[in-house]
């Protein structure tokens, strides 16, 4: 148990209203991972979409609304369009594994949020879809990056221990999560 709470709540969800589109913050989970950066940026390639982002989320100590909303809709289902918040823990893993792997490229994004329907109708079709998959809570993405192999990040993301990681050798692509740490192989 942490004697003081973090001094930096990074862990916090990023909640809009459907109607208003208003931002809000939620209470923290968990602490980030240790950053020294200045900045927090991202830079995504939806593979779905052919949308592309590059944005600076946090800086001066804060997130900031904009990219936050940005990052949300370019990590939305794109099957039928809906919007989720998207965890701000998951926000930071995937900024310091770019960080670490000293990348400028984007991360080419599989999968972000998923919509309940739509992980129902993919777990029906695969084994390899969890039921519950935290995809729906908006805290976990499927992930490659160009020019960095597969095994390289699936080894990044393991030492990080933020959450799940899972290997898609055949699929090429890794899943990454921020809900308990754990690991597992798939195709």
């Amino acid at each position: 148990m942490d004697p003081k709470p973090s001094p930096c709540p990074a862990r916090r969800r990023l909640l809009t209203g459907a109607a208003t589109g208003a931002a809000l913050y939620a209470l923290p989970r968990r602490r980030a991972l240790a950053s020294t950066a200045k900045v927090r940026s991202l830079a995504f390639e939806n593979l779905h979409t052919g949308e592309t982002l590059r944005t600076v989320y946090w800086e001066q100590g804060q997130y900031l609304a904009q990219p936050l909303l940005d990052i949300q809709h370019l990590l939305r289902d794109y099957r039928n369009g809906q919007v989720h918040a998207i965890d701000l823990g998951l926000l930071d893993l995937l900024s310091t594994m770019r960080e670490r792997l000293d990348c400028s490229r984007p991360i080419q994004l599989i999968s972000g949020y998923r919509s309940p329907a739509t992980n129902a109708v993919l777990h029906a079709r695969s084994g390899q879809v969890a039921s519950g998959s935290l995809h729906m809570q908006g805290m976990a993405a499927d992930i490659r990056v160009p020019g960095c192999a597969l095994p390289q990040l699936r080894a990044l993301a393991l030492s990080l221990r933020g959450g799940g990681v899972g290997y898609y050798p055949r699929s090429d692509f890794v899943h990454v999560d921020v809900g308990r740490v754990r690991q597992w192989a798939g195709s």
